[in-house]
């Protein structure tokens, strides 16, 4: 896992922006194609984009062998259920809705995206580490892709783009 620190820290940057530049995206161009990328709805569910697509990315571009990339793209799983694990429990269970939070926790989880692999390198020589990452990498990136266009009933998936959305959850 031979990559700079400078081309590190300028792949974060852009992985940062990119996820941002992606997050109003759908609603400036509202077209299907858009919304594989783009949060439809104000959903927790539909904030994984945010994360994944830019991980995804990277995890392309600087795994170059499988074992850089499986860690790269676990990294981008892990931080994304926590992101998911984060936000139920700030907006529904707290029933929190400071914008500060979202983007402070978007930061510092894209940055754990990052620095994640180096934890994870020890099992990236493990060969059902591997070949779990590629096959679970694309079951969420197919859930993605189903959920944007067919989200299920559930609060993961409920519209919190409301005003004072704590009061319209159902907990």
């Amino acid at each position: 896992m031979k990559t700079s620190t400078k081309s590190q820290i300028a792949a974060f940057v852009i992985a940062v922006i990119a996820g941002v530049l992606i997050h109003n995206l759908y609603t400036w161009l509202p077209i299907p194609l858009i919304a594989v990328f783009s949060p439809v709805v104000e959903s927790l569910w539909e904030h994984i984009k945010l994360l994944f697509y830019p991980l995804l990315a990277v995890a392309l571009i600087f795994g170059r062998d499988r074992e850089s990339r499986a860690v790269r793209l676990w990294s981008a799983l892990i931080v994304c259920a926590v992101l998911l694990a984060v936000s139920y429990v700030y907006h529904v269970l707290l029933r929190g809705e400071n914008f500060i939070f979202d983007i402070g926790l978007y930061v510092v989880l894209m940055a754990a995206g990052f620095l994640m692999p180096r934890l994870l390198w020890p099992l990236g020589e493990k060969k059902w580490f591997q070949a779990a990452s590629v096959p679970l990498t694309a079951l969420v990136w197919v859930l993605i892709l189903w959920f944007s266009f067919f989200p299920p009933e559930g609060l993961l998936f409920l519209d919190m783009g409301a005003v004072r959305t704590f009061f319209t959850i159902p907990v």
